[in-house]
Formats: C-alpha cells, sequence, structure tokens
C-alpha cells in the first residue's frame, strides 16, 4: 500500500472516531483536575485507546496519573505526548482537553501506517504541566530516553510548527524581621515588608539591562497582618526565564542580588530556595517540522513555521525536546482575535466549534506525521542528524 493510500486512510480514521473525540474532549474540559490529580482524565483516555488495541502501562515514573500507552513493534518508536492537567479555578484556559484528545485521537489513527510499515506509535500521558513541570521528573526517570521523535500540538492564536519557549525557574523568597508598634516605636522593628518591596522595585529596575526575551515576574504573598504593626515577615514567589541555560544562570544571580541588597539595606534576614526542577527551552527540530507543515497545509490549515504574535512562555515539552528530536506546534482556536490562554475567554474557546475542529486536525496533523517517518527511515535519521549537530 502507498504512503498516499496510509494517508487517505488515517484521515478516514480521525472522520470516524470524531463524534468520540468531541465527547472525551468536552469532557475532561467539563471536568478539570489540577495536576498530578487528573485520575478522571487519565482513565478516560488510557480507556479510549484500550479498547483501540493499545497497551497500557499506568503510573509510570512513579506518578499516578502518568501512561505509556503502545501500539505496535520496535522501532521507530514515534511519541505523542498528552497533557490534560487544569489551572486552579480556571479550569481547561489553556485547552489542555485539546492537547490529550488530539493525541489520543493520532495514536489511534496511526495504527494503519504502523500495520504496514512497522515501528511503533506511542502514547504518553504527561501530568501536571502547569505548575510542577511533570515531564521534567519524567524526563529524569528515563521516559523519554528510547524514543525516536516526540510530538504534541497546542491550541493557541495561530497555526504553528514551532514555539519559542523560554527556561523558567522558580524563586520562593522570605524575610525575617522584627516586630514593633508601628507608630509608637517604628525604630524598635525591622521592616521585612519592606525588604520584598526594596526587592520588587531592584527587580522592576533590573528590567531594563536585561535582555529582551529574558523575563522576571512574581508575587508578595505575605507582607504583614496589621497596619498598625511593623511586619516581622514578608514573603514572595518569582519566575525567572531566559531564553537559554546559560543565560538563566546570569539572570538568576542578577535577581537573587537584588533580594541580598535589599536584606543588606533593611537589617532584614534573607532566606529563599529555588525549584528543584527547571524548565528547558524548546529545541524545535525543522526536518520534523517541515513534515507536519505540509501536512497540516494539506488538511487546509493555514500553518507557519513560527509564530507571528512572538508570545513566550515555558513548557515542560522543553526538557523532552533536549533529549529526543521533537516539536511542539499549535493549533488555533481563537482566529488569532487576541484570546489569550489562562483565561475564562480561551476556556470557552476550548470547547467551542473552533475548538473542537482543532482536535480533529491537530489528530490528522500528527497521525499522518508519524505515517511518514514510519514509512521512510532516513526522515527519521535526517531529524536526528538534525538535532546532534545543535546539540
Amino acid at each position: 500500500m502507498s504512503i498516499e493510500e496510509i494517508k487517505t486512510q488515517i484521515i478516514s480514521e480521525v472522520e470516524s472516531c470524531r463524534d468520540e473525540l468531541y465527547d472525551l474532549s468536552r469532557h475532561i474540559h467539563d471536568n478539570p483536575e489540577l495536576g498530578f490529580h487528573e485520575v478522571k482524565a487519565a482513565a478516560w483516555l488510557t480507556k479510549f485507546l484500550q479498547n483501540n488495541s493499545f497497551t497500557i502501562e499506568l503510573g509510570i515514573a512513579g506518578l499516578k496519573t502518568a501512561f505509556r500507552a503502545t501500539y505496535g513493534k520496535g522501532k521507530p518508536l514515534i511519541a505523542l505526548l498528552a497533557e490534560y492537567d487544569a489551572l486552579p479555578e480556571l479550569g481547561h484556559a489553556c485547552g489542555h482537553n485539546i492537547i490529550c484528545t488530539s493525541a489520543v485521537g493520532a495514536g489511534v489513527a496511526s495504527r494503519p501506517a504502523i500495520d504496514c510499515y512497522g515501528g511503533s506509535v506511542v502514547v504518553i500521558g504527561t501530568p501536571a504541566e502547569e505548575l510542577y513541570g511533570g515531564k521534567i521528573t519524567m524526563a529524569q526517570k528515563g521516559v523519554f530516553d528510547d524514543l525516536d521523535s516526540a510530538m504534541m500540538i497546542h491550541p493557541g492564536g495561530f497555526d504553528t510548527v514551532s514555539i519559542e519557549a523560554l527556561a523558567c525557574i522558580g524563586l520562593e523568597v522570605e524575610f525575617f524581621g522584627k516586630s514593633s508598634h508601628a507608630a509608637g516605636r517604628p525604630e524598635a522593628g525591622i521592616n521585612a515588608l519592606e525588604a520584598m518591596i526594596l526587592s520588587y522595585n531592584g527587580i522592576n529596575s533590573l528590567r531594563q539591562h536585561i535582555r529582551s526575551k529574558a523575563r522576571v515576574h512574581g508575587i508578595i504573598t505575605d507582607g504583614g497582618q496589621a497596619a498598625n504593626v511593623v511586619p516581622a515577615h514578608s514573603a514572595g514567589s518569582f519566575l525567572v526565564r531566559a531564553p537559554d541555560m546559560v543565560y538563566l544562570e546570569v539572570i538568576k544571580e542578577k535577581v537573587l542580588n537584588c533580594f541580598k541588597g535589599a536584606a543588606t539595606a533593611t537589617g532584614a534576614r534573607l532566606e529563599y530556595k529555588w525549584d528543584e526542577l527547571c524548565y528547558a527551552p524548546v529545541r524545535n527540530n525543522l526536518a520534523l517540522g517541515k513534515l507536519f507543515l505540509a501536512n497540516m497545509q494539506r488538511l487546509g490549515r493555514k500553518t507557519v513555521m513560527s509564530d507571528p504574535g512572538q508570545s513566550f512562555g515555558s513548557t515542560d515539552f522543553g526538557n523532552v525536546s533536549q533529549i529526543v528530536p521533537g516539536i511542539h506546534a499549535t493549533i488555533s482556536i481563537s482566529g488569532g482575535r487576541g484570546v489569550v490562554s489562562h483565561s475564562p475567554q480561551f476556556a470557552e474557546a476550548a470547547v467551542s466549534e473552533r475548538g473542537l475542529q482543532a482536535v480533529v486536525d491537530a489528530a490528522k496533523g500528527m497521525a499522518l506525521t508519524v505515517a511518514d517517518l514510519v514509512s521512510d527511515s532516513g526522515l527519521v535519521e535526517k531529524a536526528k542528524a538534525e538535532f546532534f549537530k545543535s546539540k
């Protein structure tokens, strides 16, 4: 059977389960679960895959809601990554119901290519992308080491093949001062809130003198309990982002100096802790990207190579892309109309007609790309050659 016949069959496979994918996407959207608690979503996704002849491994990497579902045997081993965690209060305002449903749809639709050409397709369920970086833990435990390539697609404002995602690390900060009556004996106190405010202002000043793609942002989580008491404690939570890991270390030192300087100025004692897990920047594999681009354009999507809006964020897929050739594409669910992720409007878009169509088109595009890779070993080797050359 020719590759064109296989691709026609793949498109038919997705169309045949369109209603089931729509229902699955809506069901996950209507039952949002936070990171590491996505029990229902993981169960529904794995049931769909198991019903379609996938072999299921639950609780991989020691994470209860992570899974690995495999169809086929041997190499190449092509992975489709699924995210299904929601945001606090906002639910699926990042559209992870689309990510996971399109991944399982693509996996099932890839079966004709695997049956014809051999190799394997694996859907890997990756919990807690939003707040905890579940893929980072999974990467550290070797979950992605045996893959030949990895793909996922994220809803957004445009149809793109690649994204620019920043390296990111969290910082928790506390200042400890000395309480006193704010009017009667202010000179007897050490103002921990003042230390935090000085730090915040120092970071604001620092922003002029760092590279344009670097980001520093945060919140004050404790600033005292009463206006007439000099605050003896303050706390804050910050994120530091940079386009690469080397410059991230430079920014980390500059940011930390803002807090150390404030401690010196006020006399408050500083305690801080960098997160153990660090999001790596995404390495987009252009060899894979060109295959995916052609397949999405075949479907009538006006897909381009990179985001014309030049928006930045961070994703734990970056850590996967440091291990294996991969692409983190985006698919439009808002028509570029200014509906931004992590908003109630984006959550609504994730189950709109455009959002549901995105599930189908993303599933087709990824499955068609799987077909390309398993039908021609040279394409896999080309992606690997680019990966190792740029490492």
